[in-house]
């Protein structure tokens, strides 16, 4: 079986974010900086707002936002303590999201991004699923899928994100099956 795929410390999301931006701006994060501090934006929506303007979006945005007004507490938390939070009052669930993560580990080039609510997983293009303990007694992994419609094991995705189509809870360790890990795939695949 496979080893749970690498998971990035804020430290390395933000060292990732700081390539995103230069790469995709050709200016680094000191110079992005300095043009900040220049235009002095007054609040975050403001800073927001500048920056689409200049074309900064998505990670490089949120990279720029904290610099700028500060990380919040969450970030700067280690990946397996934002995990034992998220699964404190329901630990049966949580090799449920082991084993989520053993099936993501099949896939190549997968990352973990631990969130206060979620754990993302990101392959090498976007975040291509996210699982979050829903309830008490289940984890919903939700999935970017634009095409697929809710059916089968696919329901409507509620509380994912946007981008996330559908999503598939899980309860128990066995529905991680090779159905799941299909799907898993098929949503990787469509976001490579």
């Amino acid at each position: 079986m496979p080893e749970k795929p690498k998971v990035k410390s804020w430290q390395d999301m933000r060292d990732w974010q700081i390539g995103l931006l230069e790469r995709g701006t050709g200016e680094s994060l000191d110079t992005w900086t300095e043009r900040i501090r220049a235009a002095a934006p007054g609040s975050e929506q403001e800073l927001r707002d500048w920056l689409d303007e200049r074309g900064v979006r998505g990670y490089a945005q949120m990279l720029l936002v904290h610099e700028t007004f500060g990380y919040p507490d969450f970030l700067r938390q280690s990946a397996d303590d934002l995990i034992d939070a998220q699964y404190a009052d329901r630990p049966e669930l949580r090799p449920v999201l082991d084993a989520v993560l053993l099936r993501a580990a099949e896939l190549p080039e997968v990352t973990v991004q631990v969130r206060k609510t979620f754990v993302a997983l990101v392959g090498p293009r976007r975040t291509f699923a996210r699982v979050r303990p829903a309830t008490r007694s289940r984890v919903d992994v939700g999935l970017r899928l634009p095409d697929a419609e809710p059916g089968g094991r696919l329901l409507a995705a509620k509380g994912l994100g946007d981008e996330m189509a559908v999503r598939v809870p899980l309860a128990a360790v066995d529905e991680v099956d090779d159905g799941f890990a299909a799907l898993l795939r098929r949503t990787y695949d469509a976001n490579a």
